[in-house]
């Protein structure tokens, strides 16, 4: 799946427009690698997203196409 899907659908970002300038911007690290949101998602990939002055560390567990909202939790576990 890719990275600019992953973010939107696991609800991280909340447009996918927005996720893909995001990449753009080299906002997006995945594995410490800035990353294009053409970037295939794997499960235990390590996301690190960076919006302002958050900083945010994920690491993917599953990539389905379609979750429901309820479920976006078991898509990823935060990091510290």
């Amino acid at each position: 799946m890719r990275l600019d899907k992953y973010l939107k659908i696991s609800r991280l970002i909340k447009r996918r427009t927005v996720a893909n300038e995001a990449c753009d911007a080299g906002k997006i690290l995945v594995n410490g690698k800035v990353a294009r949101a053409s970037y295939a998602v794997k499960p235990s990939d390590v996301l690190e997203i960076q919006m302002g002055q958050k900083a945010i560390r994920v690491r993917v567990e599953q990539t389905p196409e379609f979750v429901k909202k309820e479920d976006t939790a078991s898509l990823y576990t935060v990091l510290p």
